[in-house]
């Protein structure tokens, strides 16, 4: 169980959905200090936050970041069937509907805002970018769930996980079967662009999802900041089921690039304050 330390304030919560569900909530805030940017943390399949985020989450706090998660239907400890998700969209739509009411309060109005998803969680984040793609500053991708490798073979919910993203990337024409699941096809002229900037973080190991296409994705995205890391030696779970010495490694690493970001400020950021202080100018 996370729990609170000299640094950071660890705080739960159970929200209903405006499907109606029992989901769990949860984030780690710095300790005495504002936050100087918003982190959405979307965990993987058959995981919650509480657990498999907490690392990351306490990591971020110290860092002086607000970290928030939640736990998708039928995972952690919200409701429903564990393990099963019926439908991806609603899964994609209620960590929308979470994190834009966190975004939207007016602390948080002009801090700028990040997703970071491990495997399944990186396959919400690149479908949370795509519901509207100048929302976000940022994502870090950890292992993201783009293709499972081939040693391991699709279930119902990657068959679903991977349609999805063949609508934000169908220069993949991804086939879940074990034996074509390689067919990659460019279509420049139908591509909807990743546009956001980005961090790919990879183990060279990783044997549930395929740092090859990873890599594709880095290579093919039109955004023009982006940063891909392969890690040698290590496998898929990469910020928790790694080494302390490795976990380290890929924390310092995430840390260090969000900082960058946060330095450097964005457009997106800048245009929306310019705009509330245009509408406070009073008409001549």
């Amino acid at each position: 169980m996370a729990e609170n330390t000299e640094q950071v304030q660890y705080e739960e919560e159970f929200i209903i959905s405006r499907r109606g569900l029992k989901l769990f909530t949860c984030r780690w805030l710095p300790r005495n200090q504002e936050p100087k940017s918003l982190v959405f943390l979307c965990h993987g399949y058959a995981l919650g936050c509480e657990t498999s985020m907490n690392g990351i989450g306490i990591r971020l706090a110290e860092a002086g970041m607000a970290a928030y998660g939640i736990d998708y239907e039928g995972h952690g400890r919200s409701s429903g069937l564990r393990g099963y998700i019926p439908n991806f969209d609603e899964v994609v739509g209620d960590c929308w509907e979470f994190y834009t009411s966190i975004i939207e309060r007016m602390e948080n109005k002009n801090k700028m805002r990040f997703l970071l998803g491990e495997s399944m969680g990186g396959a919400v984040a690149l479908l949370l970018h795509k519901k509207q793609p100048s929302f976000w500053d940022g994502a870090v991708l950890v292992a993201p769930m783009c293709k499972i490798a081939d040693e391991i073979k699709p279930s119902p919910l990657v068959i679903s996980i991977l349609s999805k993203l063949c609508r934000i990337i169908p220069t993949w024409k991804i086939i879940p079967t074990k034996d074509l699941m390689d067919v990659a096809i460019k279509v420049p002229s139908k591509r909807e662009e990743v546009i956001l900037p980005f961090l790919i973080l990879h183990g060279e190991e990783d044997r549930v999802t395929d740092p090859k296409v990873s890599k594709l994705l880095y290579e093919s995205a039109s955004s023009t900041d982006k940063t891909f890391k392969l890690y040698s030696g290590m496998w898929h779970a990469l910020i928790s089921g790694e080494t302390p010495e490795n976990i380290e490694l890929v924390f310092t690493d995430i840390v260090n690039w969000l900082d960058k970001q946060i330095s450097q400020g964005n457009s997106r950021m800048e245009s929306e304050i310019k705009a509330e202080q245009d509408d406070q100018i009073p008409a001549s």
